[in-house]
């Protein structure tokens, strides 16, 4: 069974769960609770470093159109890869227009997100991520770590599209009940959907590296990707914790639709810089295993989520992955180019192991992820 699919997949925590006395149930974190308390618990508390405030500049990342793509444009598809790729340069991210997804359906996946995080704790919890599993709902993530805890709640859950059955409906109706058939379907619906703009997110970014451009999206045709929900409470003291640290993500790339409250960051141009929120578009952030992918070429974006006093947020994201046994290894082509190989073969999930097992994901996650590598694992370049 594919392990991003596996929803029993027992893995060791990286930190033993703490505990908070009355804020807990079962295991997860009552943030109705926690609001309520005076001061932030100190296991909430992020160092200095991390919530150094964003400029009051917003990020001009390229709006990339896509339609042209889709029409059969090659000019305005190469003006679109050239965009893509003085972005992934730079700082690793874009957003997307005229990416063909049918706004009804991001609405509904809104919608079934915002029903989901309002339901009981009793009903949330019959879908917990199970103690050292993958999938499932969590609360700050506290049942992997016990310091710089996260200021949200998770709904995650695995998609392949190479698989004949909807193992998204599957998956709601298994631990939530047929109530949420519908649910299942319109995520099923939405991943099916993020599958495809990611093929072509693919496609460009091979035109854009000028490599094949067919290259990445045969690459990825057989991937197994991560679906998750994210809610951001609002804060009391949001200028001393964050609902998303420091972090590049691991994986390939990442299509994300955030609502309209704001609050996503990107490290570029040495400084943190708001990402303006827009209904019609989606962003597109590297990851690093794209970035290995590329040979070092595209940088994988670092990037982090604030929270604030007022309001609630909430974001829609697709992580992109490899199969899990695919090597990881940047086209020949594209390495007699641009020079020797900078990072050694591994497959999509070691790197998903190292980071559930032994390494919290950060800004160097990869090259910690090597020197692992490189020390347990024959490897060659």
């Amino acid at each position: 069974m594919s392990l991003l699919l596996d929803s029993s997949t027992n893995t060791h925590h990286t930190c033993p769960p703490m505990e908070f006395k009355g804020d807990r149930e079962n295991g997860v974190l009552l943030f109705d609770s926690l609001q309520k308390q005076a001061n932030l618990p100190t296991e909430f508390v992020w160092p200095q470093g991390d919530l150094v405030r964003a400029q009051e500049e917003e990020l001009k990342e390229p709006l990339v159109d896509l339609a042209g793509f889709y029409t059969g444009d090659e000019l305005a598809t190469n003006h679109a890869a050239e965009l893509i790729k003085t972005a992934c340069l730079n700082h690793g991210f874009f957003q997307v227009i005229n990416h063909g997804i049918d706004a009804n359906l991001i609405n509904a996946a809104h919608a079934e997100m915002n029903a989901f995080f309002k339901l009981p704790i009793s009903k949330k919890l019959s879908v917990r991520r199970k103690p050292g599993g993958v999938w499932g709902y969590s609360g700050a993530h506290s049942d992997r770590f016990t310091s710089k805890l996260p200021w949200k709640e998770t709904l995650s859950f695995g998609y392949q599209g190479s698989v004949s059955h909807p193992v998204v409906v599957d998956y709601f109706k298994s631990f939530l009940g047929k109530d949420f058939e519908h649910t299942g379907w319109v995520y099923q619906s939405y991943c099916e959907a993020m599958k495809e703009l990611s093929l072509v997110i693919m496609e460009l970014l091979a035109i854009s590296l000028g490599v094949d451009r067919l290259h990445y999206r045969k690459y990825f045709k057989d991937g197994s990707s991560i679906m998750r929900c994210n809610y951001y409470p609002a804060c009391n003291e949001p200028g001393l914790t964050l609902g998303t640290g420091p972090q590049c993500d691991p994986t390939s790339i990442t299509i994300l639709h955030q609502d309209q409250v704001g609050g996503l960051e990107v490290f570029a141009s040495n400084k943190w810089q708001g990402v303006r929120p827009r209904p019609d578009a989606f962003v597109i952030n590297i990851g690093d295993t794209f970035m290995a992918l590329s040979n070092g070429k595209y940088k994988s974006c670092l990037h982090r989520a604030v929270v604030n006093r007022e309001s609630e947020r909430r974001s829609l994201v697709f992580f992109v992955c490899p199969r899990e046994d695919k090597v990881v290894r940047p086209p020949q082509d594209l390495v007699g180019r641009e020079g020797p190989r900078k990072y050694p073969d591994f497959t999509w999930s070691d790197l998903f192991e190292f980071t559930q097992k032994h390494y919290r994901a950060d800004v160097t996650t990869l090259q910690s992820f090597f020197q692992w590598l490189l020390s347990s694992k024959p490897s060659k370049f």
